[in-house]
């Protein structure tokens, strides 16, 4: 048997993408409710309602997804079973088993970043998301819109510029707690 991760509840070691959702388990049970996803997004600098919003609508389309065949009001997410609740249309840098694919990140800019080598542009972001597209995938497209929109505006430089170490930070779950101690100093 795996042993329990104490910070979240979840057995074994964590995947990337459990990382990334880690973060808004305040109480580390391993299962993340709309509260703990609302007080997360405040955390990290994110303005009320957008927080509200953004909780409302990621457990209403995740908790499912996560605790299949049952039904709860609470709209509760899984850490465990994040991987289940990948959407399409995004950059595949999670593989289907919540890993990270170091080909897939690199592909972000060697496809995309026009304009400097290690970062992305509003207008990059853009056409990468396009490219992205899968087609009739409307909740994929709109997942990934709003997931990388927040992103950019959060974290772009003064030049108005995505780093590559700041995706990188996401997509290892280290960019919230970064955030978080941004925002709270």
């Amino acid at each position: 048997m795996a042993a329990l991760n104490q910070d979240t509840g979840v057995e074994g070691e964590l995947t990337p993408l459990q990382k990334h959702v880690a973060f808004f388990d305040k109480n580390g049970d391993g299962i993340i409710y709309p509260l703990e996803t609302y007080d997360g997004f405040r955390s990290i600098g994110v303005n009320a309602v957008l927080s509200a919003a953004s909780a409302a609508l990621i457990h209403g389309a995740l908790s499912s997804k996560t605790n299949p065949g049952k039904i709860d009001l609470r709209l509760p997410i899984y850490i465990k079973n994040i991987k289940l609740a990948k959407h399409g249309s995004d950059t595949g840098v999670y593989d289907t088993e919540g890993r990270f694919v170091p080909e897939k990140f690199e592909e972000i800019f060697t496809k995309h970043a026009q304009t400097t080598p290690n970062a992305l542009t509003s207008d990059e972001l853009s056409a990468m998301l396009k490219a992205n597209r899968q087609a009739k995938n409307f909740k994929g497209w709109a997942a990934a819109a709003a997931e990388w929109k927040i992103l950019y505006n959060l974290c772009k430089d003064k030049d108005g510029l995505l780093q590559k170490e700041t995706i990188r930070a996401v997509y290892d779950g280290s960019l919230f707690e970064q955030l978080k101690q941004k925002n709270s100093a």
